[in-house]
């Protein structure tokens, strides 16, 4: 049973799975673009490689799921594209520690989007939960990964992880729409 009642509003799992698998798309390219980067022998491109290994899964389920269902991807994915990289490869570029804390910011603001899909979706599509709770839990580790690495130390790092989290906010909402 869905535990939806005539009237009400059900999820959006099309839109959720446009928007997620958007999401970690844009991860897998900032990870690409901080890896071209960063020193292969450094200690944040291991931590960042086994992450991007990670969201390598995540955005092939995605992939799966959207064509399972039909849904149509974002037509934005030119854009994150060259955004995910670019935000990756600059992170990198001002130090190891902004990399991280670029990790810090974007699963942070991950983490409430997973948590509110699931709260949204409740019992109505046990598949879809269960991935999401799968992936959310991955991205907590990511961060904290992250802040344990140092992302703290990054310099500027209150101004860089909240236009980070604004940028991640945006694209969440342009990524669910268009």
């Amino acid at each position: 049973m869905s535990g939806w009642r005539p009237g009400e509003r059900r999820p959006d799992t099309a839109s959720m799975l446009r928007v997620d698998q958007a999401g970690e798309y844009g991860a897998t390219r900032i990870y690409s673009g901080q890896l071209a980067v960063l020193r292969h022998n450094a200690p944040e491109s291991k931590l960042i490689a086994r992450m991007a290994a990670q969201e390598e899964r995540h955005l092939k389920r995605f992939n799966a799921l959207m064509a399972e269902r039909r849904v149509r991807p974002t037509a934005l994915q030119p854009l994150w594209h060259v955004a995910g990289f670019a935000l990756g490869a600059a992170t990198a570029l001002i130090s190891e520690k902004a990399a991280l804390a670029c990790t810090d910011a974007v699963e942070t603001e991950i983490d409430g989007h997973y948590s509110q899909q699931l709260k949204q979706l409740g019992t109505d599509d046990p598949e879809l939960t269960a991935d999401i709770a799968d992936f959310q839990a991955d991205e907590l580790e990511h961060r904290e990964t992250a802040r344990q690495a140092g992302a703290a130390q990054a310099p500027g790092y209150p101004l860089l992880t909240a236009a980070i989290r604004a940028g991640c906010r945006v694209a969440i909402e342009l990524s669910k729409r268009i």
